[in-house]
């Protein structure tokens, strides 16, 4: 397998939608995704991987979903199926607990939190780009939810803007098995230039040096 290095300095990790909503207990959407999240140990990964990443001293960047405020919605032309869906469910409501980070994900001072996505991809009408560009960074890594939504889509446009991707892929989950073959089998191969496990990523993160580290693609 082709050996992929990554470079200390222009690396960070990108954390999408870490909310109660999603991956807490009593969450809006928690029990459309608790079978997949358990059987791979999702939480628990992205939380690995997390720390590794602030131990390693890469960057973190946390990619959050629009949280539902009344009138979001009310006056649009168009609205997307899946906005559609937020409305009426009221998904990751603001200054609601669904809302909130889950334990554990809190951002802390250094961290940057990019302005919300309204649909699925992190970048679109987004400060998420311009963020990262100002800080240097060209190579992401990526955990979060969910894989075939907000996961992929941020996955795609990265590759579009330029950015080599790491994607890892038991620090996901999604609604059905069949979905997450769909984004990590089919789909993601073709935008992320890697895509690793949890415990492949932590080793190396874990030893980084400033010159550089190194992971096994695809």
């Amino acid at each position: 397998m082709a050996r992929h290095i990554y470079d200390k300095e222009i690396t960070a990790l990108l954390v999408v939608d870490p909310y109660n909503d999603f991956i807490s207990e009593g969450g809006k959407v928690w029990d459309r995704i608790r079978a997949v999240a358990e059987a791979n140990d999702c939480v628990p990964h992205m939380l690995q991987v997390l720390n590794a990443a602030r131990n390693a001293k890469l960057r973190v960047f946390y990619v959050l979903h629009r949280r539902y405020r009344p009138g979001d919605y009310e006056t649009w032309k168009y609205i997307a199926p899946i906005q559609k869906a937020a409305w009426v469910r009221k998904t990751f409501e603001y200054g609601k607990w669904g809302g909130e980070l889950h334990p554990g994900f809190e951002p802390r001072p250094g961290e940057i939190v990019a302005t919300e996505h309204w649909c699925s991809s992190g970048f679109a009408n987004t400060d998420l780009d311009l963020q990262l560009k100002r800080h240097g960074i060209h190579q992401l890594v990526v955990v979060g939810l969910i894989a075939h939504t907000c996961i992929e889509a941020t996955v795609r446009f990265a590759a579009e803007l330029g950015y080599e991707v790491t994607l890892v892929r038991d620090a996901t989950a999604d609604y059905s098995d069949e979905e997450m073959h769909a984004a990590l089998d089919v789909n993601i191969p073709n935008y992320a230039s890697a895509i690793v496990t949890t415990h492949e990523l932590v080793d190396l993160i874990s030893s980084v040096q400033t010159e550089g580290m190194g992971a096994r693609s695809r």
